[in-house]
Order: structure tokens, then sequence, then C-alpha cells
């Protein structure tokens, strides 16, 4: 699948001396609680296999990891509805940053492509905690496909990124239908599935661009990381948990994943009005509200 490249990336000022200290610091600080909680979490998967589900203090770790890591990029957390307890969340995707926004509310795992395990550090890190890593090729699609599905009906809640591509942030790219499939199933389980469209806004201060958040195209992941960490002070992500809905209740996947790009665009916009980008793509005015997100009915 083609990474999205229809922005330029955003020219930013060399760093100052008070910016790489605390840049320097951050990382630092983030590295060892990284270290910590990872070990903390092994321990926990180790622990529950071994005497069942009684273990279960290692999720907390790993939401409380999510808080931290946004704290130390300065990054305010607003969550606005509440998500499914079991099913599948999808949303918009920014960046590696989404990670923390989204295991910060609760206990998820994502679906990940498959090149992502091969990431030095990130790769490891993303196998422990449970993603599900999904191979392009066709000849893996019905495997995958059951697993996912098996994943979703064990009440497991499930995180994907239908546009199969990280952006800047500012829109939101079509949903690949494709992916929807696996949401309808064919026996009794699927009336008691949830999809849950999720908005992730990001809100860049002052004297920052508004893309800022945003890691797409041939943007160096490190690059990126270390100025998320070292130029952000007072920024904040806003988590939309839009209203669930039932698959059954839409003629086919194509219909499901329009509904969904809508809800999704909907809360980027923050006033129902999305603009159109290129390809179709729904893009946020800037400076809107995202206050009036659709709550969702109780589902769990």
């Amino acid at each position: 699948m083609a990474t999205w490249d229809e922005a330029t990336p955003p020219e930013l000022p060399p760093l100052r001396l008070s910016e790489k200290l605390r840049g320097t610091l951050r990382l630092g600080i983030f590295i060892l609680m990284t270290a910590v909680a990872l070990a903390l979490f092994v321990l926990g998967r180790w622990l529950r296999d071994r005497f069942g589900g009684r273990v279960h203090f290692h999720f907390a770790i790993a939401r409380l990891w999510s808080r931290a890591g946004l704290a130390l990029m300065g990054v305010r957390h607003r969550v606005i509805g509440t998500p499914i307890a079991a099913g599948a969340l999808v949303a918009n995707h920014s960046s590696w940053a989404d990670i923390f926004a989204l295991r910060a509310c609760r206990l998820m795992y994502f679906v990940s492509k498959a090149e992502v395990q091969d990431w030095p550090g990130v790769g490891f890190i993303t196998k422990v905690t449970g993603t599900i890593f999904i191979e392009r090729r066709r000849a893996h699609a019905k495997r995958q496909e059951e697993m996912l599905r098996n994943r979703i009906t064990a009440d497991e809640l499930l995180i994907f990124f239908p546009e199969g591509t990280s952006t800047d942030g500012l829109r939101v790219l079509p949903f690949k239908s494709s992916l929807f499939s696996v949401f309808f199933l064919e026996d009794h389980r699927g009336a008691d599935l949830w999809v849950q469209p999720v908005t992730l806004r990001y809100r860049a201060e002052m004297g920052l661009p508004e893309a800022f958040f945003g890691w797409w195209g041939t943007m160096p992941f490190e690059g990126h990381i270390w100025d998320v960490f070292a130029r952000n002070r007072r920024s904040a992500v806003e988590v939309i948990f839009h209203d669930p809905v039932r698959p059954s209740d839409f003629a086919d996947r194509k219909a499901l994943a329009e509904h969904c790009q809508a809800a999704v665009a909907r809360g980027l916009s923050g006033d129902g009005g999305v603009g159109l980008g290129r390809d179709g793509a729904a893009l946020a005015p800037l400076g809107g509200s995202a206050d009036t997100a659709d709550r969702r009915r109780s589902a769990g």
C-alpha cells in the first residue's frame, strides 16, 4: 500500500539550546520509563499465562505508560464520549503518537501492517503488547480475516486505521472498505458486534505548525519523535468516541465504511463543515471546535 505524501512537511526552525536540553531530558526519562514498564508488562503476561485472568495489573501499566508518555511530550489528553467494551474501533491516523492517545483511554489491541514488527525497538514493544500484524498478500487474507473475527468475538477491543496510512492529521482519507468485511459475521455472533468510529484531533500549541503531530511520506521516524519531545510544550489531543453501530444495520461493507468515515470527519471538522481535499479526503477547518462530538449510546 502506498504511503500518503500529498502535503509538504512543515519547515521548522533550528532547535534552541533550551529545546535540545528539554528533548534530551524528556527522552531520557521516557526511555527509562519504557524499560521499567516493559519489564513489568512482560512479567504480567507471564503470570497471566500461569495463573489466568486474575492477573491484569500489566494492563493498567500500559495505560499509565501511555499517559506518562503524553505528559512527557507536553500533550494534554482529552476524551469525549465513552469507548465500547469490546468490538472494533476505527480511527483516523496521524502518527505514532496515536498509540499513546488511544492506549491512554483503555485496554485495546492495535491491528498493524506486518512491516512494523521489524522496526528496531518499536517492533519488539508492539509484539509484547499484543499488536495484531496483518500481511498484505492476498494468500493470507482468509486466514487473517478469521483470526480477527475470533479476536473480536472473544470480547477483545481491536483498533483499526482504515485509511491504510498516516497523514498530516488535518484530513480524513477515504476508508478502505475491504477492511470492513471482517465485521460482517455470518452466524449469530454478528448481532452482538459493535463498531465505533473514533476521531483523533491534535491541537498544536501556538508557534507550531498545525500539522506538527502528523508523520507521513518520507519524514524520518526518529526525527519526528525528537521534534515532538524537544519542541512541544502545551499542545493537546482530543479522542472523540462517536456513537457505535452494528454492521448488520448496513447493506454492505462499503456503506459501513462510508458511515464511519463521515463520523470521523465530522469530529475532525468540529462544526460539521467538512471540506474536500485531493482524492476526496476530508479537510478539517482550522481552529474548529470538537466539543459537539457525538456521544455513544450504551453498548457495553
